[in-house]
């Protein structure tokens, strides 16, 4: 059984800085990619940062240079370091993380998700 446990959402106000961490768990042989994806309400889910094993980021257009997703392979965890928020990141924050289990290969695993809100 695989979990992922995320944590260090919260309220903050605008200009401020959050750090969300995702620390996957169970039997996990390896992880690809790990990542943080976000949802608003009545939106659509959407990526918000990914990181591979070796290190390579991808971040959507609207956090580049705010965020800062990295990651700790030794302990299969995942964090975010949010700066500068915006009323507009109000959302629901999920972990993700591509990983493989003795019985899967390459599947997709969810955390249940952290909420951040971002007052004016």
């Amino acid at each position: 059984q695989v979990q992922l446990a995320e944590s260090g959402g919260g309220l903050v106000q605008a200009g401020g800085s959050l750090r969300l961490s995702c620390a996957a768990s169970g039997s996990i042989l390896g992880i690809r990619t790990m990542g943080w994806y976000r949802q608003a309400p009545g939106k659509q889910r959407e990526l918000v940062a990914t990181i591979t094993s070796g290190g390579n980021t991808k971040y959507a257009d609207f956090v580049k240079g705010r965020f800062t997703i990295s990651r700790v392979n030794a302990k299969n965890t995942v964090y975010l370091e949010m700066n500068s928020l915006k009323p507009e990141d109000t959302a629901v924050y999920y972990c993700n993380a591509d990983l493989t289990t003795p019985t899967a290969v390459f599947v997709d695993y969810w955390g249940q998700g952290t909420q951040v809100t971002v007052s004016p």
